[in-house]
């Protein structure tokens, strides 16, 4: 009996650290997530400022 209470007490506390890492990697996901949108924001706003001109960093280098 004392080991399987043993069991279970190791088991309850794999079961929690493993609701921890779930909960880190959820909050890390929506913080990415919010990031890729706000990139995605500002890209749409680049090109709909876009006026036709090439950007520096589109142009390829001159060795090309």
């Amino acid at each position: 009996m004392e080991r399987l209470e043993e069991n279970i007490a190791h088991l309850q506390r794999t079961v929690d650290e493993l609701s921890d890492v779930i909960a880190r990697q959820e909050a890390t996901i929506a913080m990415l997530n919010r990031r890729v949108q706000l990139l995605m924001e500002a890209e749409a706003e680049r090109e709909a400022m876009n006026t036709g001109q090439v950007l520096a960093g589109d142009k390829p280098p001159p060795h090309w």
